[in-house]
């Protein structure tokens, strides 16, 4: 395969228009109009990349209603997952970014995920869905399978907050500790309290994605949740108590 640039051999595709991977990796902070940044790109690589989880889930799992096909679906396209995928391709080197950003010690886990859903989508533009499942599919794999056998597809919130109210008769309130970064990719510090007790805070690039890995954090000082190789493992019967019936939306 002719390489044009290193990240077609990351991918195993080659693209006919090259400009798409130039645009995949520009960040708003290097554009006049954001409308000329990956901004777009990351739109359309978002949807595509739940078309082809959606399909896979769906032709691997026959017997799963829609609610639990949801939650698997969740965990492997959150933002944490594509931060991790982007991670693993090293996607940060390739970004184009503004000056004031490559001042931080560490950039936004968010950038690395914006990026990975842009070139899905610049992929998907070039090549059609083939050359995306080509691409993905082995990324995602052992991901789909490792939500699929959690029983918790990573909705910690759900799990304490079912916990604590039918336990504990209250409710966990989240709070927002801290921000830091530009507007653009703010990242936000948020802890969990349970009755008076305040559990270790977690950074993430939404509070949504904050508040999970705080209730996680609650979870585990609980002695409810445990990770192993990087696997949360929740104590027997935890995530079927949260779901008893379908996912946290009562699907």
């Amino acid at each position: 395969m002719l390489v044009r640039h290193p990240i077609e051999q990351k991918i195993g595709y080659q693209f006919r228009d090259v400009s798409l991977i130039d645009l995949a990796f520009r960040h708003a902070s290097v554009t006049d109009a954001r409308v000329k940044s990956n901004e777009r790109l990351e739109f359309l690589g978002d949807a595509v990349l739940g078309l082809v989880v959606c399909q896979r889930i769906y032709e691997q799992y026959p017997h799963l209603l829609e609610g639990e096909m949801t939650k698997i679906k969740s965990a492997v396209v959150s933002r944490i997952s594509c931060a991790e995928i982007g991670k693993e391709m090293n996607i940060e080197e390739h970004l184009s970014i503004g000056k004031g950003m490559k001042t931080q010690a560490a950039l936004p886990s968010s950038l690395a995920a914006a990026a990975v859903e842009a070139i899905i989508a610049a992929i998907y533009i070039d090549g059609g869905i083939e050359p995306v499942r080509t691409f993905l599919l082995p990324l995602l794999q052992p991901r789909i399978d490792r939500a699929a056998q959690s029983g918790h597809q990573e909705n910690f919130k759900s799990i304490l907050q079912q916990f604590a109210q039918q336990r504990l008769t209250t409710t966990p309130e989240y709070v927002v500790l801290g921000s830091r970064g530009p507007d653009h990719s703010k990242q936000f510090h948020v802890s969990v309290e349970i009755n008076g007790t305040r559990y270790e805070a977690s950074w993430g690039a939404s509070k949504k994605i904050a508040e999970q890995g705080a209730a996680l954090n609650a979870l585990s000082a609980l002695g409810l949740a445990s990770i192993e190789n990087g696997v949360v493992h929740l104590r027997s019967g935890l995530a079927r108590a949260a779901f008893p019936g379908g996912d946290e939306n009562g699907k």
